[in-house]
């Protein structure tokens, strides 16, 4: 006989997605050395993305299957000029999900207020280095007091607590991670550092380049106490975190590559083009624009996203021979 999957969003191994990122956009207004080149890349042609009703109608699907938390990226996200009623569209579904966003912070202190008054609930931002010369050869533009700001407002608006996402990189900016850590300690910002990923256009990221989550802790360390919180407290959380010299405050480390959490993973991706991806490091993907636009019903865009969700493998597979590195880099892919 057939097997017979259950409902929701289950995979062979006994996960079960309710955590939705949507890329609503591939575009972005920062040119990060280790995310693409300098020039950019080629964005999507506006009629390939997802028009807004479309987008709901996807996300109003997945919430009917289980999602309870919708997690909005880019690219950058808040290039999209509708982002605000995007945001107020999801907080209508029924049962109403969390409401996430990751942001590079440009453009968040004319947007913090609307998009919490449209239902927003929660925002992160990536932020590698507060150097503000470093900063702007990091990401080849000089927007460090902007992302300052766009903090400021996320915070007065009360999208707290407002997580701030860090890569530490070895030669480029491994040197100041306590620095960014007291800073963000000092404006209440709840600070997540992440071990970089081979998720770069150029496919140039190499392993010996990476700082892994054992220095980060070694180095932050160096300065300040940290005292690990209890891993019964992480859930499906990726970082592991820590009280720093005895909290309240606390630090993550999210070693996705050293230490991977893909058992315990309850992800699934949208791409801003409509494709379903069951992981992000996933080989391949399903369309649901085509489908959708071909006038497929909800039941039958529901059935494409379970059978791809039963198709996750196991682990990302960083590390191990036949490991290949997506096509789509992480902005087109979302966070």
């Amino acid at each position: 006989m057939p097997q017979v999957r259950p409902t929701g969003l289950p995979d062979t191994f006994g996960r079960v997605a309710t955590d939705l990122r949507v890329s609503v956009t591939d575009r972005c207004n920062l040119r990060c050395t280790y995310c693409m080149p300098a020039e950019g890349l080629p964005w999507l042609p506006k009629p390939e993305m997802l028009s807004d009703a479309e987008l709901l109608r996807v996300i109003g699907i997945f919430v009917g299957l289980g999602v309870r938390q919708v997690r909005l990226t880019g690219g950058e996200p808040l290039l999209r000029r509708s982002l605000v009623e995007v945001v107020a569209g999801i907080a209508q579904m029924s049962p109403r999900p969390q409401i996430a966003m990751t942001t590079n912070g440009v453009g968040l202190d004319r947007l913090a207020a609307p998009l919490a008054d449209a239902g927003l609930d929660r925002v992160n931002v990536s932020l590698d280095t507060i150097d503000p010369a470093e900063f702007q050869v990091l990401t080849r533009r000089d927007r460090f007091a902007d992302v300052e700001k766009g903090l400021k407002a996320a915070a007065n608006a009360g999208l707290t607590p407002v997580k701030v996402n860090a890569v530490a990189m070895r030669g480029v900016n491994d040197h100041s991670v306590a620095d960014v850590l007291q800073w963000c300690l000092d404006r209440g910002y709840s600070l997540r550092f992440i071990e970089q990923m081979p998720l770069d256009a150029q496919h140039s990221w190499e392993r010996t380049e990476m700082v892994t989550a054992d220095e980060l802790r070694q180095r932050l360390s160096e300065r300040f106490t940290l005292t690990p919180l209890p891993s019964a407290e992480r859930g499906s959380a990726p970082a592991e975190l820590f009280l720093v010299n005895g909290g309240p405050q606390t630090v993550g480390v999210i070693a996705s590559v050293t230490a991977p959490f893909c058992a315990a993973c309850d992800r699934v991706r949208l791409t801003a083009d409509g494709q379903v991806r069951n992981c992000l490091f996933a080989q391949g993907e399903v369309d649901l624009r085509g489908p959708l636009r071909d006038g497929a019903s909800d039941e039958e865009l529901a059935e494409l996203v379970r059978g791809e969700m039963w198709r996750k493998a196991r682990g990302h597979g960083i590390g191990k021979p036949d490991f290949h590195q997506p096509d789509r880099p992480m902005s087109a892919i979302g966070g």
